[in-house]
């Protein structure tokens, strides 16, 4: 072998093994665990009752609100773009970087340890769990990147742990609209809340230019429509009232306002809150809804009275675990 092929044998070695290494970084940089971002040790979901957690903007990660700590807050969990939890169980959406759009879905335990992970198509956007734990959907934009535009659409998955089965993508679900069965290709779901039966869920269902409320049933596998321009709904505590976001006007900067129903009657009332807010809120508690609104997390009575409270700056999805 002459000395320049030999030079040529190596130089390729060189150039394989440095592709290999690029590769193997890259994909380690892809993984969001690389980042450390799994939860510190001691911080669960085991905290004072009735704390606020929520997503701490300045770092992407879960924190628990502590008047005591610097700063208001304890930051320790996972880095998570949307974050909700109920019953022992967390789920956190995590955006993985690169095109086309994709993330994670990462199913928590109560000391937010990553127990299962799945990739998921998308821009993550809503997050849910059961008040049991045992229950999880989230919604993740397929295309577009906001309920603002005609040009968006969804797709939302629901997961029972207990059994490992996964319902990949609700639009099938049989919906009833106006007393008849309804089909339509343009039909899209978002923005699951859930019973405390683990059965029944409510959620938003848009077709043919209209939103709707939607109750689901998983064990009949069917759905209905139960009141014409809601979105983003949040089941009460009690299971009695619903909190939403409204369209009230066709200015696209400021279309929608914050609203709660009652479900007996199907009588709304608009809350105190009179920003146009974007985000699917959650009950603190039996009297008070919180949800994420220019950088900040804020909480208004539920019956309409009041003003809105700002709760924790630099902060986003919030939620009581219960």
């Amino acid at each position: 072998m002459t000395a320049r092929r030999l030079w040529a044998l190596v130089l390729g070695t060189l150039l394989l093994l440095g592709g290999a290494t690029a590769y193997t970084l890259r994909a380690a940089a892809d993984h969001p665990n690389a980042a450390n971002t799994g939860a510190d040790a001691g911080f669960g979901l085991d905290g004072p009752r009735d704390a606020l957690w929520f997503r701490d903007t300045a770092t992407g990660r879960v924190a628990r609100q502590d008047p005591a700590a610097p700063g208001g807050r304890i930051t320790g969990g996972p880095r998570c773009d949307r974050f909700h939890a109920a019953g022992g169980t967390a789920l956190c959406l995590q955006r993985r970087p690169g095109l086309p759009a994709r993330s994670y879905v990462l199913v928590l335990d109560r000391r937010l340890r990553e127990v299962r992970r799945m990739s998921l198509p998308g821009i993550p956007n809503r997050a849910r769990v059961s008040p049991s734990g045992h229950v999880l959907a989230w919604t993740a934009f397929a295309s577009g990147d906001s309920y603002n535009t005609s040009a968006f659409a969804t797709r939302t998955s629901i997961l029972d742990l207990r059994t490992g089965y996964l319902i990949k993508n609700i639009e099938q679900i049989p919906l009833t609209l106006d007393g008849r069965r309804h089909h339509a290709p343009d039909v899209n779901y978002w923005g699951v809340s859930f019973a405390a039966d683990d059965n029944r869920f409510y959620a938003t269902v848009a077709t043919g230019g209209h939103t709707y409320l939607v109750e689901g049933d998983l064990r009949n596998w069917s759905a209905r429509a139960l009141k014409e321009n809601v979105e983003c709904p949040s089941l009460s505590p009690d299971g009695t009232r619903i909190a939403y976001k409204k369209k009230v006007s066709t200015d696209p900067a400021a279309p929608w306002r914050l609203y709660v129903l009652d479900l007996a009657t199907l009588r709304e009332h608009p809350l105190a809150e009179t920003r146009s807010v974007d985000d699917q809120a959650s009950w603190t508690g039996p009297g008070t809804v919180a949800y994420a609104y220019g950088g900040a997390v804020w909480s208004v009575p539920a019956d309409g009275t009041g003003a809105p409270r700002r709760t924790a700056d630099g902060a986003s999805s919030p939620v009581v675990p219960r």
